[in-house]
């Protein structure tokens, strides 16, 4: 295998193992380094919201009993609209 130099001119010869270089790969396999390499370098800064996060909620939208509606204790719970993301994305 020849070897070059920074100014692409030939230096030298370099001798490589042929059981290691010498035979044909598993595609699959280096499909999988590859994909695992790229989401290792990404930064993970996706991010939602929890219901302690999100502004607003402190006060309880409407007493505890006697209106015929479910208990509720904040308008920012999960189940409401607007409210907060329940195991969403948090940066790494």
């Amino acid at each position: 295998m020849p070897l070059y130099s920074a100014a692409h001119e030939k230096v030298g010869e370099l001798e490589v193992a042929g059981n290691v270089f010498g035979r044909d790969g598993d595609v699959s396999l280096l499909h999988e380094a590859v994909r695992m390499q790229l989401a290792n370098r990404r930064a993970g800064t996706a991010s939602t919201k929890t219901k302690g996060l999100i502004s607003g909620g402190g006060r309880k939208p409407w007493r505890q009993k006697g209106t015929g509606r479910a208990r509720a204790g904040s308008t920012r719970s999960p189940i409401w609209r607007h409210g907060g993301t329940i195991f969403g994305p948090q940066p790494r």
